[in-house]
């Protein structure tokens, strides 16, 4: 796990994505849960920022965690496409541009020991900016 300051926000985008759940999603989710416990329907949707480190290296990270996922089921209602703007709104347009924004980066044990970059953002930090940099 790691703590990371991005220096400029670029882009948070969004695409759609599989609706069910791979083996490799199961077997993790089965790790946590009991037998009893009821699988949630899958978001169809991931959530990238794209930003750039303090030496310009320009990246793009998915973003996980249960805030964003609360976030789009309580937009969703029945318009998907209306829920991801509104995941925006407060990913990009608040936290990237109104606040201090950082992320929280894991690894998913699928691209832990084979891809150059195996982190994913598994949470944000964005309190509200110091009043001298306003």
């Amino acid at each position: 796990m790691a703590f990371f300051k991005p220096t400029k926000i670029l882009d948070f985008k969004f695409e759609k994505q599989s609706t069910t759940w791979s083996r490799e999603e199961i077997k993790q989710l089965d790790l946590f849960s009991p037998n009893n416990f009821k699988r949630v329907e899958k978001i169809t949707f991931k959530f990238k920022y794209i930003f750039e480190d303090d030496k310009g290296k320009k990246s793009e990270l998915m973003t996980t965690g249960w805030e964003i996922g609360a976030l789009f089921w309580n937009c969703k209602k029945n318009n998907c496409e209306l829920a991801c703007k509104k995941v925006k709104e407060k990913y990009f347009d608040d936290f990237a541009h109104k606040k201090d924004l950082h992320f929280f980066l894991g690894t998913t044990k699928e691209h832990h020991n084979v891809s150059k970059n195996p982190f994913i953002i598994i949470g944000t930090f964005h309190p509200n900016r110091n009043s001298k940099e306003k």
